[in-house]
């Protein structure tokens, strides 16, 4: 199928096509043909192939995934609610999927001034430095780098986070009880390392959150910098009129 014939750009021919394609023909989980097959299918070149599988993955209709393909998303309700209280394994489960947690980097480092401010810290304060990545059903969905302060999680070890989610240890394990967590979120892009840990496109849509969570005394007690995907995830909010 030529195509060409109308003044819209060519890879904006393309993209409606496939957006048909995608909304008719095909289900989450199927894969467009590669860059070259639809280069050869449809008489365009490989860049204009490549504008248009970006701004399908911008759209948030395909998942492109370094070494497997591009793949159809799912765009249904089945997505995290960033609303509800948080955790991951747990929201995972609930919608039914199988959630995975591969821990990147375990350490012990000192608060820059950033940190120190956003935790009420002193400057070189020794803290617990934790980078996780995120799975479900086999795709990476976040990046998380939590920081917890040494003194308050005395003697932690690897072992004790790799076996159980991280609010299960604050509270089971070292008796603090959580009694607020702020989370704020903004839209941003895919850094190179984000996105290749994320097997999606550099510069593909990501949500960068910030979390910060209090103890009984008003003391934060975990401080977490999160890169999500926003193909994964949703954002509701209920409004009550008051009577």
């Amino acid at each position: 199928m030529a195509m060409g014939a109308r003044k819209q750009p060519l890879y904006d021919q393309l993209v409606d096509l496939l957006t048909d394609k995608i909304d008719h023909e095909l289900r989450p989980g199927d894969y467009l043909p590669s860059e070259r097959d639809l280069s050869e299918r449809y008489g365009l070149s490989r860049t204009t192939v490549r504008l248009a599988l970006q701004e399908l993955e911008r759209l948030g209709l395909v998942v492109r995934q370094r070494g497997r393909g591009t793949m159809i998303s799912d765009r249904s309700l089945q997505t995290a609610n960033l609303t509800q209280t948080y955790s991951f394994t747990e929201q995972m489960k609930a919608i039914g999927r199988v959630p995975k947690t591969t821990i990147l980097e375990f350490t012990e480092v000192e608060a820059d001034k950033n940190i120190a401010a956003e935790m009420n810290a002193r400057l070189g304060e020794r803290l617990y430095k934790i980078k996780r990545l995120r799975i479900a059903d086999g795709v990476p969905l976040m990046i998380e780098c939590t920081y917890l302060p040494s003194r308050k999680f005395f003697a932690l070890k690897r072992p004790m986070i790799e076996n159980k989610s991280l609010y299960d240890m604050i509270e089971q394990d070292y008796h603090e009880k959580v009694r607020l967590a702020e989370e704020e979120f903004y839209a941003s892009i895919a850094r190179h390392s984000d996105a290749r840990l994320l097997e999606i496109a550099e510069g593909a849509p990501v949500l960068d959150l910030i979390r910060t969570t209090y103890d009984m005394n008003n003391e934060v007690i975990e401080y977490t910098r999160s890169v999500a995907r926003a193909d994964q995830f949703k954002y509701k909010v209920y409004h009550n009129r008051a009577v």
